[in-house]
């Protein structure tokens, strides 16, 4: 999939944060950028004036180390100032190596792999307790799916039909230090979550147009949470980060690399 220029836009102001920072975890953050896009761009109602509106969607990034993604993208939607960015992981910033609830715009803290899926069974819950109508939407990493707090949460979200919540599966095949077919195996996937009793669609999460279509159609199902599995590409975007894990996180990033990333993402 071709990647038009707002997609490109995105991965070139994760680029100048790396040439800010010298560090990230880029190959988990340029996988989630066209998912991070459509929910942000069409699918959330949220009000940056108030990123505490009682009746915002929520949404919860818990595949945290992919957070230069979301960061760019509220920066973009004006959640805070894009200065922000060039102080990534610094004592003076606000942006840590994973999402934090101090962030304008993010709404729970995340990084232990499991954690933020179960967070949003809560919220969720929590709606339907006060009957209120928001959505709870939890972008969560293949690889985490290794967790067992994963699949208890599932279990948890179909007792309580949970319709109003949305887990959107970031499908990279890859995690830390090697393919998820070869660190744990999760086929068959999709099978998986009907099992757990989930409605289930699987789309190309690099495809706008589709991830459109799909999340402007959820729930799937009445009385069922959905999953969307969102087939990707680890490091989308930049030939020479695609598929390659020396870039699942990168320090001490130099000059000769930033300017590889940029004329990779130029030939995109």
């Amino acid at each position: 999939m071709a990647l038009d220029q707002r997609s490109k836009y995105l991965r070139r102001r994760i680029i100048e944060t790396l040439n800010a920072v010298r560090r990230g975890h880029v190959g988990a953050a340029l996988s989630l950028v066209e998912i991070l896009r459509v929910l942000y761009d069409d699918v959330l109602h949220y009000d940056i004036n108030n990123p505490k509106w009682p009746q915002r969607d929520r949404c919860i990034l818990s595949k945290g180390h992919g957070c230069l993604a979301l960061y760019v993208v509220l920066v973009d939607k004006g959640f805070f100032a894009q200065e922000e960015l060039w102080k990534f992981c610094e004592s003076d910033g606000i942006l840590g190596g994973h999402p934090e609830i101090k962030v304008p715009g993010v709404e729970a803290s995340t990084g232990s792999l499991g954690h933020g899926f179960p967070i949003g069974v809560g919220f969720a819950l929590n709606a339907k307790y006060e009957k209120v109508d928001y959505r709870t939407f939890v972008v969560i990493g293949d690889g985490e799916c290794n967790e067992g707090s994963i699949w208890e949460a599932a279990m948890c979200a179909s007792k309580h039909r949970l319709d109003n919540l949305i887990v959107i599966v970031d499908h990279n095949q890859y995690q830390s230090y090697g393919p998820t077919c070869g660190v744990l195996n999760l086929e068959p996937f999709a099978e998986k979550w009907k099992a757990f009793g989930f409605a289930v669609e699987e789309v190309d999460g690099h495809d706008v147009g589709a991830m459109r279509s799909v999340l402007g159609r959820v729930p799937l199902q009445a009385n069922k949470p959905t999953v969307i599995i969102c087939h990707t590409l680890k490091g989308k975007g930049i030939r020479c980060t695609e598929g390659n894990l020396k870039w699942h996180h990168k320090s001490g990033i130099s000059d000769e690399e930033i300017q590889q990333l940029y004329e990779a993402l130029e030939v995109s």
